[in-house]
């Protein structure tokens, strides 16, 4: 899996977040990107997250965050997407490069192409990509991170995809010696991760809600 490659690097540099959890409306979002009048509409949003990511605030964020619900993304199934994981897993840097950079610009939120870029830019040692990319990652990580504690289903983190979530259980450093069940509720699924009496709940968002 790609996201090996992250974990410790990963867990260095986001550690635990202590910002005060938000509700996710995703029907207000959805609303607010639409809305070119809005400062949540999604051009003035990623102009700001492409520019200079640091600048966006955590309301920003989540709406660019959960609102790749609401906008065309790159699918793991794509033919081009699946291209650039090869070519990942194949170590060729500057294949992973050219691709990414591509993708990244129809899906610039997407995590496991971010992943990806920050990987062969720290092959390269290109600092300044890089650290313009970590930004990103950063900026949607605390996001994702912001919207729960995990502890109950009601306060569970809240991804928008199966990669999502283990790039996040990396982050959280959650490992294999824990055991996974699902249950099905109205337009997600509930995963709680467990180990012994700890318990970790995770909401996926299904698409298309």
């Amino acid at each position: 899996m790609m996201k090996k490659y992250f974990v410790l690097f990963l867990m260095f540099c986001f550690g635990i977040i202590l910002s005060q959890k938000s509700k996710i409306d995703l029907k207000s979002i959805e609303k607010n990107l639409e809305n070119n009048k809005s400062n949540f509409h999604y051009e003035k949003l990623i102009f700001k997250y492409q520019g200079l990511p640091k600048s966006l605030d955590s309301i920003e964020a989540q709406h660019l965050y959960y609102g790749r619900n609401f906008q065309k993304t790159i699918s793991t199934t794509d033919e081009e997407f699946r291209k650039l994981t090869n070519a990942f897993r194949a170590k060729e840097v500057d294949q992973c490069l050219t691709l990414g950079k591509e993708l990244y610009k129809k899906d610039p939120t997407n995590l496991d192409i971010l992943l990806i870029l920050l990987r062969g830019y720290e092959i390269k040692k290109d600092i300044s990509n890089f650290s313009h990319h970590m930004n990103q990652l950063r900026l949607l990580s605390d996001t994702i991170k912001s919207s729960g504690d995990g502890k109950s289903e009601k306060t569970a983190y809240v991804v928008n995809s199966v990669g999502d979530e283990y790039i996040l259980l990396n982050i959280l450093n959650i490992r294999q010696d824990y055991t996974r069940r699902s249950q099905a509720t109205k337009n997600a699924m509930f995963d709680i991760w467990e180990k012994g009496e700890e318990k970790l709940y995770i909401k996926v968002l299904y698409t298309g809600f």
